[in-house]
């Protein structure tokens, strides 16, 4: 038998081998590609993925915003990616030209030219320029005729959009409510670009504002700033500026990091809606910052392999979680961080995370305490962030209830940068340039006070190198106002976004050339050194002087007529706009808190009453005028409003909780005056401010809400002299879409209330409403909607027509009053505007006639062209101090068409008359003196109150 041959070296192999070791080449590759596979859904194919990692781990290393080699200058030839072709280049002539440049302090005279949506030139403008912008397109000339421009205001706290105007129940896209924690959530995502504000808020010269989700929790999500002018596209993402690449996934030609933005919020909002404390809120922010630095730190460890070309120990994919992205951004210094936070206790939180975790913070906002610990704003990590603040709205709950008007100077003390927002709805942004102005009028350094809504919030979110300055390269967003910005009731003549006008038919104001100077302010330095001292609360107590006073340096003293039977107004003299006979002013004297001489030609006031003075009070030019009164808001029954515990709380009303009409006349009826308190502070700096009588329905959303009561707003408590002006002043009753019953319903109700008899009602009702049923008192109906007013003065007319009694009918509110002048005149029923700069909030109130520069007249001057007695009301408690300055508001829209004592009357005799007040006859009103200018001069300052029921004169 043969033996089987050895196989030699070299020589070919049997098929059955080479089948075998195929076998095997196939079940490696195979195994290649599972395993390569495996490593696409659970690792990375590094070979194919090698550039797109060190991509990746380069981009997460560099900084946001523009590099140091950015020339603004370039965009005046690359114009603006915002820039709509065809728009036409502007030249603006002849005007004052705050640019906001060098701490805005500098202010250029000439012109500014805007062309490709972009500021092309400021101050001189070179012929070659000119020619260049004729020759891209038509251009438009405006001669400013010297007045000031400005650049766009920017509102760096805003929500406007997302919190629509007016408030539907799908469109507030605010707050979600899903957990305290969520970075990961947008407020574009819920921006309605169909909200009626952003009209509104243009007219104001907002061209700029950054949308916050709203504070209802720790990390509310991320925001986005926006330009307020509608676009082509209609689209929310074309309304943003430098759109971040997580939202576009584009860089849109821009060769830098985009800033990204979010909103984090301590305190009392996510507290009160999850059930937490502060020690929860502040677990809640370290937890989810000690995910992302997780995320981030793992990331800086992979990118370290793959930088050093470890490609071959790099385990897993890149690391990464779409939910805890953004703040990883956070931590690697890419994000513009805006918290909400009050106190100092959530400060201190927030600076210690800050030092943590290694984070910046770009600005706190609402910050009431900041102003109280400014050394520790500056250990925030990355130095002291810029603190955005209210001007006048504070103490609706307990966190805000040390805020201070002194707070933006105090800061500015410090060295620390200030804002001045609008936190729209809370406050109307179109009037944000209000908020500088009084920050302005408490001592804010005037080129502050610009800089506060303009180049600081636009640094703030880092724009600073395109909006909130007025420079060669920068977004054409200007505004030319009628008057000096900083003077009270600046309005704007036009409005330019990216070099596009807004103002489509602007109604101008014409207002004297005084109003083109920086006003003069008084000096609060007294003030601001006892607010920080007493951490802002400071005693509210006055000085009395009984006995002779002599009171110098008057301009212009306005009373009442104590002969009137309406105690009419009575101007006894104004010298404020003449030197010739007194210029230093007059001299008036006060014996036991009446006026016993007032010094004319022939007297010099001194002989009659002696040459001895218990005081003397020198009002240097300032001006004596009656005490204002104020009404709309629950003052004296609601001191913080969100804490209960504070306030009277709301009345209870049987027909919205479900009784038929017919038990209202048993239920009872409120009296304002039995739930009165006094020396709240709303009250006394409403007092110390020029408003010396408040008048006060009770309070809450009802359908009726009682009896009103008058009360003398500086008095220590209700049974001190004088105290309680008038126990009943008038019956309140609310009509609304909003109530939780028709409308329809409550007209029956009021129907069934005006035409029972009397033994239908009980205990002293039948009184109450017998004094409406004859006329002798007002029934004060809060209604906006011109619908529902029209159905109110049929009702009227019916109920006149058969009972032969006269309805004295007052309606407050009003917003749509203006589309019934004549008819509301014709039935003789008086207007409480509450909102006398109107701004349409729930759909009953979108109808707003909005004044100037929108429209010709205001509501205020339409009605008093029909004849309707009008007057004007607050709706917040806090506001009532500003009494005085909205009735020169209402003066300057007029626009000369009502006098002083007009104006005045507005929250005087005309209010007294639509609520029902009736001072006693020979009764003498307080007096308020106003130190540095007349009772509507943004100059003067309340330093006292002529108190003739008491005998005394009240010092400040």
């Amino acid at each position: 038998m043969a033996k089987e041959a050895l196989p030699v070296a070299g020589a070919p192999r049997s098929r059955k081998h080479f089948q075998r070791v195929l076998a095997l080449i196939i079940c490696a590759v195979l195994a290649q590609i599972v395993l390569l596979s495996f490593s696409r859904d659970k690792g990375v194919d590094v070979r194919a993925s090698r550039a797109e990692i060190l991509s990746k781990c380069a981009n997460i290393h560099l900084p946001a915003g523009p590099p140091p080699s950015f020339k603004t200058s370039s965009r005046t030839i690359t114009g603006s990616d915002r820039w709509v072709p065809g728009t036409q280049p502007t030249l603006l002539q002849n005007a004052k030209i705050w640019t906001g440049a060098r701490s805005g302090t500098e202010v250029v005279y000439g012109d500014v030219l805007l062309d490709k949506g972009v500021i092309i030139a400021v101050g001189y403008i070179p012929p070659s320029l000119i020619a260049k912008a004729k020759a891209s397109g038509e251009l438009r000339v405006q001669d400013v005729g010297g007045k000031w421009i400005t650049p766009g205001l920017v509102d760096l706290h805003s929500h406007i959009g997302v919190y629509s105007s007016p408030a539907l129940s799908g469109a507030s896209d605010g707050n979600s409510r899903k957990n305290p924690i969520l970075p990961w959530l947008r407020s574009i995502d819920g921006l309605n670009t169909h909200d009626d504000s952003y009209e509104l808020a243009m007219a104001g010269g907002v061209t700029t504002a950054q949308i916050l989700p709203g504070s209802a929790n720790n990390m509310g999500g991320q925001s986005f700033v926006i330009k307020l002018r509608p676009t082509a596209e209609r689209s929310a993402t074309s309304k943003v500026i430098e759109p971040p690449l997580t939202l576009t996934h584009s860089s849109n030609g821009t060769d830098y990091i985009r800033w990204r933005h979010m909103k984090h919020a301590c305190g009392e909002n996510p507290d009160r809606l999850y059930g937490q404390t502060r020690m929860d809120g502040q677990w809640n922010f370290r937890h989810a910052y000690d995910e992302a630095r997780k995320i981030r730190d793992a990331q800086d460890a992979f990118c370290a392999k793959a930088e050093a070309g470890a490609w071959n120990v790099l385990e897993g994919q890149y690391p990464e979680d779409l939910q805890w992205e953004s703040l990883v951004d956070v931590l690697r210094g890419r994000v513009k961080l805006s918290i909400h936070c009050y106190e100092a206790v959530d400060l201190d939180g927030i600076v210690r995370l800050s030092n943590e975790f290694k984070f910046p913070v770009a600005s706190f906002h609402h910050a009431g305490e900041t102003y109280l610990v400014p050394d520790l704003l500056k250990k925030t990590w990355g130095g002291a962030p810029a603190i955005a603040l209210f001007a006048s709205n504070f103490k609706k709950k307990r966190e805000a209830y040390r805020s201070s008007e002194f707070a933006p100077r105090v800061l500015a003390e410090h060295g620390i940068p200030v804002v001045m927002k609008s936190d729209h709805p809370v406050v109307n942004s179109r009037y944000l340039l209000f908020e500088a102005q009084q920050a302005h009028y408490y001592g804010l350094n005037p080129a502050l006070a610009l800089a506060s809504v303009t180049s600081v919030p636009a640094k703030a979110a880092g724009l600073g190198h395109r909006v909130g300055t007025i420079e060669e390269g920068y977004d054409a967003d200007v505004v030319i106002w009628d008057s000096h910005p900083l003077a009270l009731g600046a309005t704007p003549v036009q409005v330019y976004v990216d070099g596009i006008a807004q103002l489509t038919k602007p109604f101008p104001l014409d207002k004297p050339a005084s109003f083109q100077v920086l006003p003069e302010v008084p000096n609060f330095d007294k003030e601001k050194n006892e607010t920080v001292k007493w951490e802002g609360v400071p005693p509210l107590t006055n000085r009395k002087v009984s006995g002779r006073v002599q009171i110098t340096g008057v301009k212009s003293l306005i009373g009442f007529d104590e002969m009137s039977p309406e105690g009419a107004l009575e101007v006894i003299f104004d010298d404020a706009d003449t030197d010739l006979v007194y210029p230093d002013g007059r001299t008036v004297v006060i014996e036991d808190g009446k006026i016993v001489c007032i010094q004319r030609a022939v007297d010099d006031c001194t002989s009659a009453v002696g040459a001895q003075f218990d005081e003397v009070i020198d009002l240097r030019g300032g001006g004596i005028a009656p005490g204002l009164t104020t009404y709309g808001a629950p003052i004296g029954l609601v001191e913080i409003r969100l804490e209960p515990s504070t306030n009277d709380g709301p009345v209870f009303d049987p027909l919205t909780n479900g009784d038929p009409p017919a038990l209202i006349a048993q239920a009872g009826i409120i009296s304002a005056v039995d739930g009165l308190a006094f020396e709240g502070r709303n009250a006394l700096l409403a007092y110390r401010s020029g408003v010396t009588t408040g008048i006060t329905a009770p309070s809450g959303s009802s359908f009726l809400q009682g009896i009103s009561a008058a009360f003398r707003v500086g008095a220590p408590h209700a049974l001190a002299k004088g105290a309680i002006v008038q126990r009943a002043t008038a019956v309140h009753i609310s009509v609304s879409m909003a109530l939780r019953v028709s409308v329809s319903t409550q007209i029956a109700a009021l129907r069934s209330l005006l035409f029972w008899d009397d033994e239908d009602f009980v205990r002293d009702d039948a009184k109450t409403w017998a004094t409406v049923r004859e006329g002798s008192a007002p029934l004060v109906v809060s209604v906006e909607s011109a619908d529902i007013m029209s159905t109110l003065l049929a009702l009227k007319a019916d109920y006149e027509a058969k009972t032969g009694s006269t309805l004295r009918l007052t309606f407050s509110g009003a917003s749509e009053a203006h589309l019934l002048a004549d008819e509301i005149a014709a039935a003789g029923v008086s207007v409480i505007l509450t909102l006398s700069r109107p701004y349409p909030a729930t759909w009953e109130q979108r109808r707003i006639l909005p004044g100037p520069p929108l429209s010709k007249e205001s509501a205020l001057v339409t009605l008093t062209n029909a004849g309707v007695n009008v007057a004007i009301g607050v709706t917040d408690e806090s506001y009532a101090r500003n009494t005085r300055f909205e009735l020169a508001w209402a003066a300057l829209e007029a626009n000369g068409t009502i006098s002083k004592s007009e104006t005045l009357a507005l929250a005087t005799t005309n209010l007294h008359k639509a609520l029902g007040l009736e001072r006693p006859l020979f009764s003498i009103p307080d007096l308020v003196l106003y130190q540095g200018g007349g009772v509507l001069d943004f100059a003067s300052k309340p330093v006292g109150v002529i108190a003739a029921e008491a005998g005394l004169v009240e010092i400040f």
